[in-house]
């Protein structure tokens, strides 16, 4: 019999016995790895595909009012025109803020 078990069984097994699946604590992931989640796919190395002139470089968010990880939670969740709006639902203020503080140290 082989023994062998393949790469994408593994991964789905290991996804069921996973504490977030079996009910328990969940594993909070660094801000880096939620930015590259939630919004890399528009912020790639902390610019705007749909507004240039707002990337997240700290002179351009400071020149829009964004100073503090609040100021950019507040936007994550009631974001301007054009920018995906992210619930609670969709990501925990938990998460919200990783985002929030690896932006300001990132970029």
């Amino acid at each position: 019999m082989n023994r062998f078990i393949s790469p994408a069984l593994a991964i789905a097994l290991a996804a069921m016995t996973s504490p977030a699946v079996a009910g328990g604590p969940t594993k909070a992931l660094p801000g880096g790895q939620l930015f590259e989640i939630h919004c890399s796919g528009c912020h790639s190395n902390g610019g705007n595909m749909v507004n240039p002139a707002k990337t997240l470089q700290k002179m351009a968010r400071e020149a829009n009012g964004v100073k503090t990880a609040q100021d950019i939670v507040r936007k994550i969740r009631n974001p301007g025109k054009g920018m995906t709006r992210f619930t609670k639902e969709d990501l925990s203020d938990r998460d919200a803020k990783a985002i929030a503080e690896y932006v300001l140290v990132t970029f």
